[in-house]
């Protein structure tokens, strides 16, 4: 079942998050409208959504809900892109100019800030306490997790466990709640709400591990960004941590120094030596792991195809290339 069966499943729920976030977004700046329209028009997998969807479907779920919060939290992911991009200086996102490229760093942070703003009216507009509780911890937590790995940038001396941190903050968190908020929308099962809980957790932190590998392993036109873009921002990512504690003498020294410098200038030889260590694959590996922690998470859960497309989906965040 690749990704667009999955997405068939909720054909018209896709449809219509498309359609209210369209809705939420209009505004009488034009400014607002334009970035916004550039941005959501940009492409992207929609994943976290989709999360969302399934686990609301997979409990049985019949209300509406499920849509508008959806969309939320594709509002919040977008938005932590917009502030992404500015604060790692990032040329390129899936193929095409960054925002900031175009209208500058303060038009893309406020632009953002606009779409957080807008998510908060949204989940309060829904009047469900213990929904807005967790969504606003969470955005918390997320916003700690980019402070963390801005204050940590180049620093070589970054252990896996901090590394794990930031993921799990800046990434692993927004998959978490949206199969946890799909759930909670769905059932008032704690054990199936926590199942998906979990299982948006370490399908998080599988995407994300997949995404720093491929920063290393996969051209341009495939991930849509520039190939050893986290080293130019100074990102001791995961490939990079084993990378280094596989190597000695010269090509430590190399690795060191790119980090500490944010320096992408040595590239053919930082790929040489993450190849040679085979630090892609370690991060793979760590990625099919997660992946599998997700899957077997789902075990609580009745057999639907629902179901069987959350297992899916895992699969394919450990075998995407893009």
């Amino acid at each position: 079942m690749p990704l667009e069966s999955i997405r068939a499943l909720v054909k018209e729920d896709l449809e219509s998050i498309d359609q209210f976030i369209i809705s939420q977004l209009e505004s009488n700046i034009p400014l607002i409208r334009e970035v916004l329209e550039y941005v959501l028009t940009c492409g992207g997998k929609r994943i976290r959504p989709l999360i969302l969807l399934l686990s609301a479907k997979a409990l049985a779920h019949g209300g509406k809900h499920h849509v508008d919060l959806a969309a939320v939290i594709e509002l919040i992911h977008t938005a932590t892109l917009l502030h992404d991009d500015v604060v790692d200086s990032s040329t390129l996102r899936r193929g095409h100019k960054t925002a900031h490229m175009i209208w500058g760093s303060n038009t893309s942070v406020l632009v953002g800030d606009f779409l957080y703003s807008r998510a908060f009216q949204i989940v309060v507009n829904l009047s469900h306490q213990p929904i807005l509780s967790i969504f606003a911890q969470a955005t918390h937590y997320i916003a700690e997790g980019e402070i963390l790995q801005l204050v940590n940038c180049n620093n070589p001396d970054t252990t896996e466990t901090f590394y794990f941190d930031i993921i799990q903050r800046k990434t692993a968190k927004l998959f978490e709640i949206a199969s946890q908020l799909g759930a909670m929308l769905a059932s008032p099962n704690q054990d199936h709400i926590e199942a998906l809980r979990v299982y948006g957790l370490h399908l998080g932190l599988a995407y994300q591990l997949i995404d720093d590998a491929l920063d290393y392993s996969v051209s341009p036109e495939q991930t849509g960004k520039n190939i050893g873009q986290d080293i130019a921002d100074g990102k001791t990512t995961l490939p990079l941590i084993q990378a280094m504690r596989k190597s000695k003498g010269a090509d430590l020294a190399l690795l060191r120094e790119a980090i500490e410098s944010g320096s992408a200038k040595n590239l053919k030889a930082i790929l040489g030596i993450i190849e040679s260590t085979d630090a892609i694959k370690y991060t793979a590996d760590a990625a099919k792991q997660h992946a599998q922690l997700a899957k077997d998470a789902l075990k609580p859960l009745h057999a639907s195809p629902y179901k069987q497309a959350l297992e899916t989906l895992s699969d394919f965040v450990v075998d995407r290339t893009y």
